[in-house]
């Protein structure tokens, strides 16, 4: 550590490209901070494996970050967030570890009278109740209406991002949250954020979007400065992007997500 900061990067990983959604609110959020991203490309999607599987791996990419000399890690895979933290929290130590559910539910139950809190996820998220438990451990009388998109994140893929197609989809999902008058909405999953716009005009504009990726920059922020771990120095931040496996489309997907160019992509063999 410098006297002026603390310049190591923070590490973030997911099963995939989604947590680059991370990457950007932070970078938007904390220009000064590197980055060392992580994404398990070649075996994604983690959501039909079994939790022993999924903690293995998990267990992995861990391991190799710190070996990178991380300050914080960043759980930017809801799956993984759901099922695993506890073997995030075993590796690292003493390292910082925030997860994109935990910000979400914080953000959640901060928003003022906001009666229902609507939470929407792949089916697996959904199913493991993370965000439910979570949100009510924050505040007991909360009340949380959930509903699974499984299509949601092909059609991200797809770029199908204010598609006729899409906006169906999401009128349909969203109809059974919407009837209980919620007053915010959790986006439980890292491809969401790219769906902003078609979602803030089906939910309308009374309904708080919480965009999990914006809210784990935020508590990556705060988390920081209070321990101290900020980065110093006007030295520009660099990134740097770790993937299992290159498909053809992750680069022109990556990008989308990240809102820049990737520049290069370093492949990891086990």
């Amino acid at each position: 550590m410098s006297a002026s900061g603390d310049n190591r990067p923070i590490g973030v990983f997911d099963s995939g490209v989604g947590g680059l959604t991370v990457v950007r609110a932070l970078m938007e959020r904390l220009p000064l901070e590197g980055i060392v991203y992580f994404g398990d490309t070649a075996r994604v999607p983690y959501g039909v494996k079994s939790v022993a599987t999924i903690e293995h791996f998990t267990g992995q990419i861990v391991d190799f970050l710190l070996r990178q000399e991380v300050k914080m890690l960043i759980v930017a895979c809801n799956t993984m967030a759901a099922v695993a933290l506890k073997i995030v929290a075993a590796r690292a130590g003493d390292i910082p570890v925030l997860d994109v559910i935990e910000a979400g539910a914080r953000a959640a139950v901060a928003v003022p009278g906001s009666g229902c809190i609507g939470v929407i996820g792949t089916p697996i998220t959904i199913n493991s109740n993370a965000y439910a438990r979570r949100i009510h451990a924050l505040d007991p009388g909360a009340r949380v209406c959930s509903q699974a998109c499984p299509l949601f994140v092909p059609l991200v893929e797809e770029g199908w991002l204010d598609h006729p197609v899409t906006r169906l989809t999401a009128q349909e999902y969203l109809r059974p949250v919407l009837a209980e008058n919620i007053g915010s909405l959790v986006l439980g999953c890292t491809h969401y954020p790219l769906l902003k716009p078609l979602l803030r005009d089906v939910a309308g504009e009374k309904v708080k979007l919480i965009d999990s990726a914006e809210t784990a920059a935020e508590l990556a922020a705060a988390w920081l400065r209070e321990a101290g771990l900020a980065a110093g120095g006007q030295e520009p931040a660099a990134y740097r992007y770790f993937v299992t496996d290159v498909p053809l489309r992750f680069q022109t997907i990556g990008e989308r997500f990240l809102g820049r160019s990737l520049g290069g992509v370093e492949r990891v063999d086990w």
